[in-house]
């Protein structure tokens, strides 16, 4: 898709999200570590305009009063919540838009094309983020049904069938102008032989470990995760519905404290993100590295549930198509995957932008997340892109899969 097309694409998708959002929403915070939903918003225009307009057109601000209100190191969280309303901020959005375009019909796209692809996808970011926002403010106006405890019937097994990954060396990380600075640069991993879960943990599976005591168990836990348990009173994920509806859907609105805890319940453990991109990425019969657990084709409905049409989670069995080449499943949309890496530099790293996008982050407080969710954009999806939490963060749309 060209980079003009990627843009109005974007945006489209960007405003779709506001059409029932109302004006009290609209400005609240509604979780502290998360900035009210219009002002992601504004920020996506600021920060196209700062990028493009200003850095590489070299014209002055404008709306030059947005810049203390809408920069991302301007204001703290608490203090964003006094905004102009979505049609002044649309127009903002515009105003830019139209500059934008005006100066990309001109621009010298050899030089300059890493960063525009970067905006398509900060965008794409921040509205993963609104949708998330949304999703749960939902959740606490009390729009999703009433949890009914033990409605799930029997469980089946301990977790899906596993994939085994044999020992060898494959890529990892991605190169393409398209990679973010923390997929950089290509390198050759070698990993011992492991088994992979080839679904994510699904509603039911997860659900035994309710029924068998798992949130009431020390021994499951990390001594971090039993603390931050027990002082915020965990005893389900956030988002949990018990349902048989539900019940082959990933479960999702858990923290990486929780998907640890499972994983030692059940005598397995998370993949490390090397493990995780090998099963995803990896063709060993080609020897070669794919961008998508299918190959190189776009994203589309028949491979992955993301983007936000369905605007809720779906049966990890659901797309056949989407597998990789060993064979594992939904590992592209649906859900985030929690995994057992701290984020770190790959060798070679470079800052890209600015410092503050990735490197800010290497510090051993956020643990990788892969794989993107049913509410990440096309642009945000791909076998090599990284997530990055801190481990007690459930806000998120994150699941897991587990590993041997």
């Amino acid at each position: 898709m060209l980079l003009a097309e990627s843009l109005k694409f974007c945006r489209a998708e960007t405003l779709a999200l506001f059409t029932t959002v109302e004006d009290a929403i609209f400005c609240r915070q509604l979780h502290p570590e998360f900035s009210p939903v219009g002002w992601h918003l504004g920020h996506i225009a600021f920060t196209e305009a700062y990028w493009i307009l200003e850095q590489l057109q070299g014209f002055k601000p404008i709306f030059s009063e947005y810049r203390q209100l809408f920069a991302a190191d301007g204001l703290p969280k608490t203090e964003r919540q006094k905004l102009p309303s979505f049609q002044i901020i649309e127009e903002y959005l515009q105003v830019v838009r139209d500059q934008v375009l005006d100066y990309l019909a001109i621009a010298p796209l050899e030089k300059q094309e890493r960063l525009w692809w970067w905006l398509i996808q900060h965008e794409t970011q921040h509205r993963e983020t609104i949708a998330l926002l949304l999703q749960l403010s939902r959740f606490q106006s009390g729009n999703f049904p009433k949890i009914a405890r033990n409605s799930m019937g029997a469980t089946s097994g301990q977790s899906s069938d596993m994939i085994t990954i044999p020992s060898g060396e494959f890529l990892m990380g991605c190169d393409r102008v398209q990679a973010q600075d923390n997929e950089r640069t290509t390198q050759k991993i070698y990993l011992d032989s492991y088994q992979i879960d080839t679904y994510p943990v699904t509603c039911r599976e997860y659900q035994r470990f309710i029924e068998k005591g798992g949130y009431d168990d020390p021994n499951h836990w990390s001594k971090e995760g039993w603390q931050w348990k027990q002082k915020n009173l965990i005893i389900q994920p956030l988002y949990w519905i018990a349902s048989e509806e539900r019940a082959d859907h990933p479960v999702y609105g858990v923290s990486w404290y929780e998907a640890s805890a499972y994983a030692k319940f059940i005598g397995k453990r998370l993949p490390t993100e090397a493990e995780w991109e090998k099963a995803a990425s990896w063709d060993a019969a080609h020897q070669q590295q794919r961008l998508y657990p299918w190959g190189e084709d776009l994203p589309d409905i028949t491979r992955c549930n993301y983007g936000n049409p369905i605007g809720q989670t779906t049966p990890v069995n659901s797309y056949l198509e989407g597998k990789s080449a060993y064979g594992c499943q939904d590992m592209l949309g649906n859900v985030w995957e929690w995994t057992d890496s701290w984020f770190a530099p790959y060798p070679d790293f470079q800052p890209y932008p600015y410092p503050g996008y990735s490197q800010v982050y290497f510090d051993q407080q956020h643990r990788v997340l892969r794989g993107g969710s049913w509410a990440t954009g096309m642009w945000g999806l791909r076998n090599s892109f990284r997530n990055w939490y801190h481990p007690w963060v459930r806000q998120i749309l994150a699941g897991f899969r587990c590993a041997i």
